[in-house]
């Protein structure tokens, strides 16, 4: 036995996201969708689908640097959007985010920190969404694959925040699979994730492993259910890593459900 990760018939799977975004935007009578791009990958093919789905003229882009996003993330946003031909609002939030942490009394050098201003910023570009979401009668489009969603790597209410999420099905190595055979440029679609919610962020700071190595672990413990000891031994990954990766699906599984009540 081997864990891979299962090939995408791209056809079939666009088609089937196609039909999934109409279907989202028609129930809910929407005039169409905005999506915030980073030039990332998931972003990238999120945005691609939405255009198929709905015409270019139904898709608002929104480009949400900080003075420390990567000069050529922002260039890769705008490319996308012109190779999509879609119309894009471009919001740097470094004022937004300076009057929250001057409020909040941040220290900006405490490492403690680091992670709730991180989150602050998430959430700023959540509510910058909603704005032109509730102004064009728009949904908003969450662009979360699975293997961020199963080890909890996103912001509750920040990019976790979002009306329907066409990728969500999809591993990471699966998305950049379908986002090749759609003729998304090759440095987008195989760029490593870099969520740039402080300077010098990136998903390798967070995870305990890269998607590569990481898809087959998932795949084992989610699609085969096998424990941690035998998906070591077929992967070659240590055991200590793939409990780790446990550790974080099972302590952020407040993030995947809706908030708990008191049942009557």
């Amino acid at each position: 036995m081997s864990l891979t990760v299962s090939k995408v018939d791209c056809e079939t799977e666009v088609n089937r996201i196609v039909g999934f975004v109409r279907k989202m935007v028609e129930e809910a009578k929407a005039s169409g969708v905005v999506i915030g791009l980073s030039g990332g990958v998931d972003s990238t093919l999120a945005a691609t689908l939405c255009v198929r789905a709905l015409g270019k003229e139904k898709v608002l882009g929104l480009l949400m640097p900080t003075a420390f996003t990567p000069e050529q993330d922002v260039r890769d946003a705008q490319k996308l959007a012109g190779w999509l031909g879609i119309r894009t609002e471009f919001i740097n939030i470094d004022e937004i985010s300076g009057a929250f942490f001057k409020e909040l009394r941040c220290d900006l050098t405490d490492p403690k920190q680091r992670i709730p201003m991180a989150n602050v910023r998430a959430r700023i570009r959540m509510v910058l969404l909603y704005y032109y979401a509730n102004l064009h009668n728009y949904l908003v489009v969450g662009t979360g694959d699975r293997s961020e969603a199963l080890i909890g790597y996103f912001t509750k209410y920040g990019d976790g925040g979002a009306d329907f999420l066409p990728i969500r099905h999809l591993y990471k190595t699966q998305v950049r699979e379908l986002a090749k055979h759609l003729g998304i440029p090759e440095k987008m679609a195989q760029k490593p994730s870099s969520p740039q919610l402080y300077p010098g962020h990136r998903a390798t700071d967070e995870i305990p492993i890269g998607y590569e190595e990481l898809d087959p672990i998932l795949v084992g413990l989610f699609d085969q259910k096998l424990p941690p000891q035998e998906i070591s031994k077929l992967t070659g990954t240590p055991q200590k890593v793939i409990e780790e990766v446990l550790r974080r699906f099972k302590g952020s599984q407040h993030k995947r459900t809706y908030p708990p009540w008191i049942q009557n």
